[in-house]
């Protein structure tokens, strides 16, 4: 039996195209989510940091009264 050759086997993987469309949606997916993550952590994140934090003195001081 004859062993396959380096270049036959690069061959027969560049030929394969089971799993493109997977990967083609990935991409796509990709690419659309990149600019919305990029504009929610340079718009929307300090908006969200300041009513996290806010909402988390407003916790603590309800603490304090209740304990009080």
């Amino acid at each position: 039996m004859k062993k396959p050759s380096l270049f036959s086997l690069l061959r027969r993987v560049h030929r394969d195209e089971q799993g493109a469309v997977s990967l083609e949606t990935i991409l796509i997916i990709g690419a659309i989510a990149i600019p919305i993550l990029i504009f929610l952590i340079m718009k929307a994140w300090p908006r969200i940091k300041d009513y996290f934090n806010q909402g988390m003195t407003d916790l603590e001081a309800g603490s304090d009264a209740a304990i009080q």
